[in-house]
Order: C-alpha cells, then sequence, then structure tokens
C-alpha cells in the first residue's frame, strides 16, 4: 500500500515511531494514578486550547412528551459562542422516584451534519435520511432509545456543528454553497448537498480554529463536559453513576470524555480506538479534522488517553473490518489497554472486543454494551 507521504513517508513514520509516550501510565516513571492523571490531564487541557468565558448555562425544557416507549423532554442550554445547544433527555416509563444511573450519548461523525442528536433517538416522523443511516450503522436502532427503555436516564445532545449547532450556510461565503441552491432546506436533496458542503469545509474551520488559537477537539471536549454538567442539574440522575458511549466520532468524544472527566464512571468507546502511528500509516485520510490535536502524540498514544480515568470501566468494541482502521492498530491498542488497566490492578474493568464486519454498531454490539453498562452503573458502582 503506498502511502500518502509519497517519497516523505519515512519522515512521517520515524517521527511517528519515536514519540516514545512518556506520559503513558506503562512508562517506569508513573506509578501514583492521582499524581499522573493531574500532570497529564493539565497538559492535556494546555493542548485543547479552548478556555472560554464563563456563560451560564440558562437551561430550559422546550417540550416533553411520551414516545416509543420512553419519557422525553427537548431541552436547551447557552454555549459561550452560536445557538444553544439542544438534547434529548430520556427517562424510562413508569420510574417512580428512584434516581437512575445516566448515560451520555454521543452521536457519530458519519459525515452527516444536518442533524446530530436524531441520528441514536426515535423521534417522530423520523427523515428518511436519518433512517438510512440507521439502518446502514445501528441496524435500525435508536440505541439511546433502547438503553432509556432499560431503566437509564440518557442525554443525547447536539454537537459543535451539527444539528442544533450546526453551521448556518446562508452566513457563508456564497461560493462555498452553490450547491445548496435551489434545494428545499430540510429535504433530503438538501441534506444531502448540506453534508457534503460540511465536509468539504473542515479544512477551512479546522485551519481557522488552529490560526485563532484554538483546537477542534477543544470545543468538542468543552461541550461534552458542558453537556454532563447539565445532566447533573437534573433530579432524576444518580451522579455517582453516570456513563458515556458512542460509535465513531462519537467513540472519539468518548475517548475524550472519559479520559478527561472524572464525573464519567464507566464508558463503551465503538469503533474508534488505534495508534497514532498507524493512523499516520494507514488511514489518516478517513479521518475528520476533529480528530486532530496537535503535539498530543509527543506525550501519550491514543489508548492513554483514554486510560487517564485511572481505570473505570472501559469496554471498546472493535469492528474487524473498519476502513477507518488498520488492523494491527486496533489490536495494538487493545493490547496496550490490557497492560495499562493491569498495572492499575484492575483488569476486570476492561474489556475490548472484536466483531466482524465493517464500521458499525449493530444490535449485538448494542446488547454487549448495554450489559457493560448494566454490570457496572447498575450493579457494580
Amino acid at each position: 500500500m503506498k502511502n500518502l507521504m509519497g517519497n516523505y513517508a519515512g519522515m512521517a513514520e520515524a517521527i511517528a515511531g519515536s514519540c516514545g509516550y512518556p506520559y503513558s501510565y506503562l512508562s517506569d516513571e508513573w506509578d501514583d494514578i492521582a499524581i499522573w492523571q493531574r500532570l497529564l490531564r493539565g497538559k492535556v487541557f494546555d493542548l485543547l486550547s479552548y478556555n472560554p468565558l464563563r456563560t451560564p448555562l440558562n437551561s430550559r425544557v422546550l417540550k416533553s412528551f411520551e414516545y416509543s416507549g420512553v419519557k422525553m423532554e427537548l431541552v436547551s442550554w447557552d454555549q459561550p459562542w452560536g445557538p444553544p445547544t439542544e438534547a434529548y433527555f430520556l427517562t424510562p416509563l413508569g420510574r417512580g422516584k428512584e434516581k437512575l444511573p445516566a448515560v451520555v450519548a454521543l452521536h457519530d461523525h458519519s459525515g452527516y451534519k444536518y442533524f446530530g442528536k436524531e441520528k441514536i433517538v426515535a423521534v417522530p416522523g423520523e427523515h428518511e435520511t436519518l433512517r438510512e443511516l440507521k439502518n446502514h450503522t445501528y441496524e435500525g436502532a435508536s440505541w439511546a432509545t433502547g438503553l432509556a427503555k432499560q431503566g437509564y436516564a440518557v442525554l443525547a445532545h447536539d454537537l459543535f456543528l451539527w444539528g442544533s449547532r450546526k453551521m448556518n450556510a446562508a452566513d457563508v461565503p456564497q461560493r462555498y454553497t452553490q450547491s445548496l441552491a435551489g434545494k428545499e432546506e430540510g429535504s433530503s436533496e438538501y441534506i444531502r448537498a448540506y453534508n457534503a458542503f460540511c465536509g468539504e469545509h473542515e479544512n477551512l474551520i479546522a485551519k481557522s480554529l488552529f490560526m485563532a488559537g484554538t483546537t477542534w477537539p477543544g470545543i468538542m471536549l468543552y461541550e461534552d463536559m458542558r453537556a454532563v454538567d447539565y445532566l447533573f442539574t437534573r433530579d432524576e440522575v444518580d451522579t455517582n453513576r453516570v456513563g458515556c458511549g458512542g460509535l465513531s466520532g462519537g467513540g472519539e468524544r468518548t475517548i475524550f470524555l472519559t479520559g478527561m472527566d472524572s464525573r464519567i464512571k464507566c464508558s463503551v468507546c465503538v469503533g474508534f480506538m488505534t495508534t497514532f502511528a498507524r493512523t499516520v500509516e494507514y488511514n489518516i485520510s478517513n479521518h475528520t479534522w476533529m480528530f486532530h490535536l496537535p503535539h498530543l502524540s509527543k506525550l501519550i498514544d491514543l489508548p492513554d488517553l483514554v486510560s487517564l480515568s485511572g481505570g473505570n470501566p472501559l469496554m471498546v468494541q472493535f469492528d474487524e473490518d473498519d476502513p477507518l482502521f488498520n488492523i494491527n492498530g486496533m489490536r495494538e491498542s487493545n493490547e496496550k489497554l490490557k497492560k495499562i488497566f493491569a498495572k492499575m490492578k484492575v483488569p476486570q474493568n476492561f474489556s475490548g472486543r472484536f466483531f466482524p464486519g465493517v464500521h458499525k454498531f449493530d444490535l449485538k454490539m448494542q446488547s454487549e454494551a448495554f450489559a457493560w453498562f448494566d454490570s457496572r452503573l447498575k450493579n457494580g458502582l
């Protein structure tokens, strides 16, 4: 296989291979988890470079209804910049007064930005493009709704540039949005064109953020942590039993949120785990700019980042034929996580599961993920 760096492939591979990841917990220097955690989190937050002015949540419930076997609330809260975040807060019907374990359900990237939270939540009048995505990626399921039915409070929110937080095409110079002209907003034709525009525009967004002095992962993590802030305001939630999970871009978000936010006690990362070196070597063209945090590899590798939880329960689900990742990178990351959790003296808190097939979170995988949450959030904490 030819490398995208062409005759400079050796340079990139040599640099990636020389990193050494000195802040991995596997390094002989680290023994005390709490000291390592505080020091490394500080360094990662410095790289993330997003610390906006404090902004009140100003949360509100926009509407409440029952659908598909759960109670649904459409809620929103403010962000420092851009429109408010909208989210669905889901609880099982007839729950009584007991506090519930909770999961922050993180939607995928999938090259589909017109909707966000709706990709994993069952909603009335579901758009045909959502049904297509769910059939292809989730075996037709709305997994956040399915998890709520099993006795969880579930929060599914829109991320920066998705759904309620998406970019307003009318505010972008027309030369970038010509493909949208003449299409009825909300139609399948418009949504597909909008998603294509967003994919092409990612380069300019990433360059703008880097030049301005911040990072896309920094904004991503900030908004996901703010969702946890909101979850902690809900009386229905047992704040000592909060987890998170998601597929693909949602898996990346799981890695950052798990590693950087101590309020997350249990996680399921689906279809997003590898090593940086294998990504540079084989798969860089398949990934969004949302994945790129400059100089992180000078400190740690991707498995190290999620291990910053300090050994909280983590399941990683791999798709063996996933075109986004090299199989060797998946296997190497799995073995590294086993070693880290063993050194932390909690080997039972890590489970790496390999499934046949391409990039997906199908019903079998969802069933195992839900069982993992059950064993840890319902019964294990």
